[in-house]
């Protein structure tokens, strides 16, 4: 569960690192975000390789899609998914995304929400 206040990983190509949760945007007085949800977040840190040619600004404030969280999900079928680590996938105020690679698997489920272009940008997919 991501929450005001939450660190996270940035896992596209954008050029940022680590990102920090303003804001969830999933509903009225909503304290917690899932797989799948938006949230609004400001860069902290950016990756060391091509830092002048990033896409993204240290301390930037961009909206971004919860890829995967340490918290379990029960999928369709039953199975619990949880990952090592929380991460995200940056959008921009058209809520398109910034990257063009997605680094790592992401759930299957997201096959099925608006962001069906995540399970098609990443390297596999985990059911």
């Amino acid at each position: 569960m991501i929450q005001n206040g939450s660190y996270l990983n940035v896992i596209d190509n954008s050029g940022a690192k680590i990102a920090y949760c303003i804001k969830v945007i999933s509903g009225y007085k909503c304290r917690y975000a899932l797989i799948g949800d938006l949230i609004v977040i400001s860069i902290k840190s950016l990756r060391s390789k091509r830092r002048s040619t990033s896409k993204t600004k240290k301390g930037e404030i961009y909206k971004a899609v919860i890829v995967r969280t340490k918290t379990k999900k029960k999928n369709a079928f039953g199975d619990d998914i949880n990952f090592f680590e929380n991460s995200i996938v940056l959008l921009n105020k058209q809520f398109k995304f910034i990257g063009t690679r997605i680094f790592g698997s992401v759930p299957k489920f997201l096959r099925y929400t608006k962001f069906l272009k995540i399970a098609s940008l990443s390297s596999g997919l985990v059911s």
